[in-house]
């Protein structure tokens, strides 16, 4: 458009606006008020390709009308494709290692871990047993049934909305306590799993687990009682259920962490109206 097309609809915007003010009773308009609502901002046309795309003008942007956009988010269903696929491919990996020559030797197979991909919570602890080891699954002895009545009856859940792991994946010979190399070769595979799961919560079961996953030496009965932070995720450390089957006392103990456990997660005392 030249300067004398721009300059002429111009005017005929202000007599049409003139015009429509002396309808309505408006005589007299100083003349600045005139100019400032009769004149149309100036307008940005998209540049298109196709000339069948009719070009639409756009308002120039302020400050004050800008709207950021929010983040797309990955659907469910897509995150939990994606996670599958990661712990699958993580799976494939522990059952091939062979790191640690003694646990190769006399593991009957690796046991990884279970549950829910995508869950909230995961129960860390220490190394499997020897019914972990015949059936490749994480507490599926008599510490892993006192650990489902803590799940269940103790919090209202079920081992579908959780996910159980350990520090090692191969059980150490006569159960012993793992080694310090290796946890430092297991360290791998535990923290990409947790890496891919994404919880919000873990609950360590143990000293081993609290330790290995906090990095510290710290007693167990210091550890408890407090929510730490590992990587952005909150920790709370309790007694293993294996300790609790030899301590039943101590079990009173455990029902206060995961008090503090559930009032983190923002879940209900089950029972409790």
């Amino acid at each position: 458009m030249t300067t004398s097309e721009e300059h002429q609809r111009i005017q005929r915007i202000a007599l049409q606006r003139l015009e429509s003010l002396q309808r309505a009773g408006v005589l007299q308009l100083p003349k600045a008020a005139v100019i400032e609502e009769s004149v149309a901002p100036p307008v940005q046309e998209i540049e298109v390709d196709s000339p069948q795309i009719a070009k639409e003008p756009v308002l120039p942007t302020t400050k004050s009308t800008a709207k950021k956009m929010p983040e797309k988010k990955v659907p469910t269903k897509s995150r939990l494709s994606k996670c599958k696929k990661e712990l699958a491919l993580i799976q494939d990996e522990v059952a091939g290692c062979t790191l640690c020559g003694e646990l190769v030797e006399n593991r009957t197979q690796t046991v990884f871990g279970v549950g829910n991909p995508q869950a909230r919570l995961c129960f860390f602890g220490e190394a499997p047993g020897a019914d972990e080891d015949r059936q490749g699954e994480p507490f599926v002895g008599r510490a892993g049934k006192l650990l489902d009545d803590i799940i269940s009856k103790g919090m209202g859940l079920t081992r579908d909305e959780i996910y159980i792991l350990n520090v090692l994946k191969c059980r150490p010979p006569g159960n012993r306590n793992p080694a310090p190399d290796e946890v430092t070769n297991c360290r791998q595979f535990f923290e990409r799993q947790l890496e891919t799961i994404q919880p919000e919560f873990i609950c360590c079961l143990g000293a081993i687990a609290a330790q290995t996953l906090l990095e510290t030496t710290t007693p167990v009965g210091k550890l408890r009682g407090q929510i730490h932070d590992y990587k952005g995720i909150s920790v709370v450390v309790t007694y293993h259920p294996a300790y609790l089957l030899r301590n039943p006392a101590a079990k009173k103990e455990t029902w206060k962490d995961i008090r503090i456990l559930l009032d983190a997660m923002d879940l209900p005392i089950p029972g409790n109206s």
